[in-house]
């Protein structure tokens, strides 16, 4: 490991310096997994679509994502009701189901009525337009220049191809989305869909949310007769 450290490191750092994500670590095989035991194979939507990704990539992946990571905190950009993929916030949905818990048992308290609705996209990574997140990333998060240049670069060009036992598909094109599995795509996905918080917030309507999995939820005030 001591004799590979220094070529990763410069890798890495070759990387930074040119803004660009090599072509060669932006191939993605995908090794569909069943979401849980006894789901019907036969049906698609029951896989997650596991993106496996050339090794050096996620050493790469990881410096920028800290990078970025440092700039939101910095800078208070990130959603305060966004609990994943975030540094010293639950690596699970626990934060997400305690809050909403807790939000309603105190109004049960005051004996109000909460409505609650559970949002969970399908296939949320899959649909990023990549122009709208470059704009969001550079006129919302202020992420500009090199930084900008880079993930220009790690979303251009990508391809993925499907293996299951032992066989390969083609290799396809990704014109959207961002690969599952890898560092940096579900940070991208927070910062996109950070505008929904945002219009939440608008109509005095409580949420939070864990990556993709978003609950929305009204206290009603009870009306004395």
């Amino acid at each position: 490991m001591d004799q590979l450290l220094p070529l990763i490191t410069g890798i890495v750092n070759k990387s930074m310096d040119e803004s660009e994500m090599p072509l060669c670590l932006k191939r993605a095989t995908i090794s569909p997994l069943l979401k849980r035991p006894g789901l019907d194979k036969e049906e698609m939507k029951n896989y997650h679509p596991i993106s496996n990704l050339p090794f050096i990539s996620k050493p790469i992946e990881k410096v920028v994502a800290r990078r970025i990571e440092e700039h939101l905190e910095h800078n208070d950009l990130n959603d305060i009701y966004q609990s994943a993929y975030r540094s010293r916030h639950s690596s699970s949905t626990e934060t997400t189901l305690l809050k909403g818990n807790s939000d309603i048992a105190e109004a049960l308290d005051e004996g109000s009525t909460t409505a609650l609705i559970m949002l969970d996209l399908f296939a949320a990574f899959d649909v990023i337009d990549h122009p709208i997140l470059l704009k969001r990333l550079e006129f919302s998060f202020g992420i500009k220049e090199k930084a900008l240049t880079w993930v220009k670069s790690y979303l251009a060009d990508r391809t993925q191809c499907v293996s299951v036992a032992n066989k390969t598909s083609p290799d396809v094109g990704l014109l959207f989305g961002v690969p599952q599995g890898s560092v940096s795509g579900p940070k991208h996905y927070c910062m996109y869909t950070k505008p929904v918080g945002e219009i939440i917030k608008r109509y005095n309507i409580k949420y939070h949310c864990y990556a993709d999995d978003t609950q929305v939820y009204m206290t009603l005030k009870s009306c004395d007769k």
